[in-house]
């Protein structure tokens, strides 16, 4: 029998990075914890350490150690009690013609080029509006775990893509992009939809939607999606 400190998760080590400017709060500092060696973390590792509140970018796994901060909360939906309020079932019909794929993680200069308007219209200025298309590879196309892309297309032009993760307890939400021109559709908000959906249908408990904060007004549809759970104080438990 393995002891403990034989599993890879025990096997990690973390450590904090230099305090860098929060992309979420005004005149606010951040940090982050982050955890090695990457070569260690696959997909039942990143599982148990997104039930610890942490997340990826690329292959960077972190989450947030802020001095004096605790404003971002880790949260899920739990699948089995979700039901689409009103303004959900409507959009969930304005989209009906819309056409969804499962992808493995190869690039296609489709996806590029929304990724780029997105970012554009979206987060000007903020530097990931210049990434060139190796950046845009090593952002979204690298992963140690088991991850797909979910594109979405109208007529056959691609109008949004998501990455997600499969988790043994969950989908995770990674990173969405989408048409900024197409705001009737509330895109954004189908794309959590449809994944609750893609989880319900592979018997998944969970999708993890990634940090909430309370005072971010670009945070806020999070909390449309109820129940939602958040890590608080090491426990999982329902956001009032």
């Amino acid at each position: 029998m393995s002891h403990a400190k034989d599993l890879p998760i025990f096997r990690l080590q973390f450590y904090l990075t230099a305090p860098y400017a929060c992309s979420y709060l005004p005149d606010h500092v951040a940090r982050s914890q982050v955890a090695a060696p990457g070569n260690l973390i696959d997909t039942g590792v990143y599982g148990e350490l997104v039930r610890l509140g942490f997340r990826r970018s690329g292959q960077h796994v972190y989450r947030p150690r802020c001095d004096g901060c605790r404003a971002c909360v880790a949260t899920r939906v739990p699948v089995a009690e979700f039901e689409p309020a009103r303004t959900q079932r409507r959009c969930i019909k304005r989209n009906s013609d819309v056409v969804l794929r499962l992808l493995p993680l190869t690039f296609d200069e489709a996806h590029y080029r929304l990724y780029r308007r997105y970012q554009e219209a979206r987060h000007a200025g903020g530097g990931m509006d210049q990434d060139d298309r190796d950046q845009f590879r090593n952002f979204l196309l690298q992963s140690r775990v088991d991850s797909v892309l979910a594109e979405f297309s109208l007529a056959g032009e691609v109008i949004m893509v998501a990455l997600v993760d499969k988790l043994i307890d969950g989908l995770s939400a990674v990173y969405t992009f989408f048409d900024p021109e197409l705001d009737k559709r509330s895109l954004g908000t189908y794309g959590v939809l449809t994944q609750i959906n893609l989880a319900r249908k592979i018997g998944l408990p969970y999708v993890y939607l990634g940090y909430w904060i309370d005072a971010c007004g670009k945070m806020a549809y999070k909390r449309s999606f109820q129940p939602l759970e958040g890590l608080v104080d090491g426990r999982w438990q329902k956001l009032d």
